[in-house]
């Protein structure tokens, strides 16, 4: 059994592997026939610490989800080499956009749409670069 000094001390180990607080929000299409959007936040945790451009983050929605379809590209399966020395960020003022539709068969009302995203990043002091993910709760309005 853990005392508590040394489950404060495992508490405090997990919660710094975390680098960033992500956030999803829908933003429905401007006009008729265009994409809607969900759009993706990263609020970083160690200003040191930075979400790649390449390989980008990837929205995968819940396969048991039924109010939108992914209208993504599909994306590279190539993994370039990560240098935090040569690595591209992205701008974490700006929200990433995933195109996606609201289903023709989505019932009208307000629902939560479970997705995870997931993305690179690199810290430049550290010198190191990782896989993350996140899960996101996106809620959508169906009119």
């Amino acid at each position: 059994m853990l005392r508590g000094a040394s489950l404060l001390t495992l508490l405090a180990l997990a919660a710094s592997v975390r680098h960033f607080e992500v956030a999803a929000s829908f933003e429905p299409a401007k006009k008729a026939g265009a994409n809607a959007a969900v759009a993706v936040t990263f609020r970083a945790l160690d200003p040191d610490v930075h979400v790649n451009e390449t390989p980008a983050p990837q929205l995968r929605l819940d396969l048991a989800q039924t109010v939108l379809e992914d209208r993504q590209p599909k994306a590279s399966t190539a993994i370039p080499a990560f240098d935090p020395a040569t690595a591209k960020y992205l701008d974490l003022e700006k929200p990433v956009l995933f195109p996606v539709a609201v289903a023709k068969a989505a019932p009208h009302g307000a629902h939560e749409v479970k997705a995870s995203v997931v993305f690179f990043y690199c810290s430049s002091r550290e010198a190191w670069c990782r896989r993350g993910s996140a899960d996101v709760l996106i809620p959508v309005s169906v009119r």
